[in-house]
This record gives structure tokens, sequence and C-alpha cells, in this order.
């Protein structure tokens, strides 16, 4: 198989519930091969749906899902072997030891390695005598990535793989996901912690009331956001005493007393001119921050914008 060939493809794709709800809206998008691929959306944007249809839990009302060349659907028997997934909450009983859980989950799992190799490379080697009931919740999610792990997947499906970690646990399982990746492996991840798959992810892709409203690298996403400025007026000045905003490629701003906030998508201009005012003038800029657009106020800017018309797509 070509490594340059798109891993996932999805093309138009629908899903419409009983009843006429319609969760995915025609989306598409594609995953490239050993290559991490974040889906983000507020609830109720249509991510469940989507990566239920992508490990072949249900069938599309409409549109095209391709894993691995198949559909994951029709063509399960010969997708799932060669695919991980971390749900939510794994459910698995509370009083078998987390090694026999490795090993009862293992018994399932076409060409499953030695279940303790998986417990050792999450970090639960030392607790494989542990009944699952006394493992704290970032454990769980700890158990429930070893056992995505047993067939080691060339498709790796994490559904909030972070979820209930300690920060040194989610660092120690984003260290785990890249280590997959450079050795070929595919991820598709949903997360809530959008700091995650700002600095986890290659790309990512925002859904919107089913659809996909943009998708680039999450630096291109960012990009696409105004950055802002902001600090306190000088005692004695007003925002009429500065150069025109518009002059300084000030896009919007906002007042607060004396604390003002400039947004431009020229941020090295419009810092540069107003850094060169405050010299002219003489003042100093109290409080003075300068700063780009974070991925988190671009998902925001996207939720709240529910009448876009069309994705955003950026391409490097």
């Amino acid at each position: 198989m070509d490594t340059d060939e798109h891993v996932i493809e999805v093309t138009g794709l629908h899903r419409v519930y009983e009843g006429g709800f319609e969760a995915v809206r025609g989306i598409s998008f594609h995953v490239d091969r050993a290559e991490i691929f974040a889906l983000l959306g507020t609830n109720g944007a249509g991510k469940t749906s989507t990566v239920e249809l992508l490990e072949g839990l249900a069938s599309p009302t409409s549109g095209h899902v391709r894993v691995l060349g198949h559909d994951p659907y029709a063509d399960r028997a010969l997708v799932r072997p060669r695919t991980g997934v971390m749900l939510q909450e794994g459910g698995f009983p509370s009083e078998l030891t987390v090694a026999e859980t490795a090993r009862m989950w293992a018994g399932c799992v076409s060409g499953a390695r030695p279940p303790h190799e998986a417990l050792e490379q999450v970090g639960l080697g030392r607790r494989a005598n542990v009944r699952v009931k006394q493992l704290s919740g970032g454990e769980r999610r700890r158990l429930d990535l070893a056992l995505a792990l047993l067939g080691e997947p060339e498709v790796l499906f994490l559904d909030e793989p972070t979820t209930g970690l300690d920060a040194e646990g989610r660092r120690d399982t984003w260290e785990l996901v890249r280590a997959l990746r450079d050795r070929g492996t595919t991820v598709l991840l949903t997360t809530h912690y959008l700091e995650e798959a700002e600095g986890l992810a290659d790309r990512i892709a925002i859904l919107h009331e089913g659809r996909v409203a943009a998708t680039g690298t999450p630096a291109e996403v960012t990009a696409a956001q105004p950055s802002r400025i902001t600090f306190d007026l000088p005692m004695g000045y007003f925002l009429g005493d500065l150069p025109p905003l518009a002059g300084l490629g000030v896009c919007d701003h906002e007042v607060d007393g004396r604390a003002v906030r400039l947004r431009t998508r020229e941020l090295q201009r419009t810092a540069t001119e107003l850094l060169l005012w405050a010299r002219r003038a003489g003042v100093e800029l109290a409080g003075l921050d300068v700063r780009s657009a974070s991925l988190e106020e671009a998902f925001l800017g996207i939720a709240r914008d529910a009448t876009a018309p069309h994705t955003k797509e950026y391409a490097a």
C-alpha cells in the first residue's frame, strides 16, 4: 500500500437518524498515513456520529467512507482487525484485574500481542494485579488505551483519550501517540481539550452543526483569525488620540474604561505603528499584550457563526 495514500476518506457523508434528525450533513475530509488528525466540535456537532461511521458501527445514510481502502461497515471483517478503538468509557468488569481484562480482550483481537507489553506501554505494568474497580479514572483511561493497542493497529481511533488524566498522564499519552504516529500508525482523535489538538494534531477539522466549518493544520486554522493587542490608554489620552485604527490595520476594537483591545489581521504592522506612535507621544502603553489568535479563539469564533455558508479549507 502506498504510504502517500489517504488511509481514511470521507466524501459527501450524511447521517440521518430515525425521526429525520440529520446529525452529519455532507462532510468531506481525508486522513493520510502516519498522520494525527483531530476531529473537533461542540456537543451535537456530529463528531460521535461521524466516528461511529468510520469505525463501521453503522452505515451512512448517503455518501462514502473508506478506511484502508474498504467500506468499514460492509467490509468490517477486512477493516476491523487492522484498527484499534479507544472509547470514552470501556465498561469492563470491575472485579477482574487489569491483567485479566487485558487477556480477555486479547482473546477477541486478531493477532494480539502479549497483553503485558501493551500494559507496559501505557504505564500500567505495575498495576497488572489490581482490580479494575480500584483504578483511578486516569488509570482506567490508560487501560482503555492499552486494549486499543493490543492488535498493533494501522489505524487508531481515540475518543477523548486524556479525559481524567492528570497533567503528567496527559503528556505521557501525547508522547505515546506521537511515537505511534512516527512508527506509521494513523490516528484519528476527538477531544474537548483544544490545547491537546493544537499541540498534538498534524491537521484538524472543526465540525459545526453537522458540517465541516474549517480544516487544515492548527496553525493554518488559527492564522485565519485576527490577532489581538491589548493595553491601557495613558492618562489624559483617549482612543481618538491614536492614529486612525483602519490605517493601523485594525479590523475591530473594544474599549472598557481605559483598557483597549484591538483585533488585527496584520499583527506586525499594527504593533509597530502603535509603538511608534507611543514613542512619538512619549507615553508608555501599560499592560501591553500582543499575541496571535489561539485555536480556542478560532473554535469559539466558528461556534458563534451558526450561519457560515461553507467550509474554510487551508492548505500549506
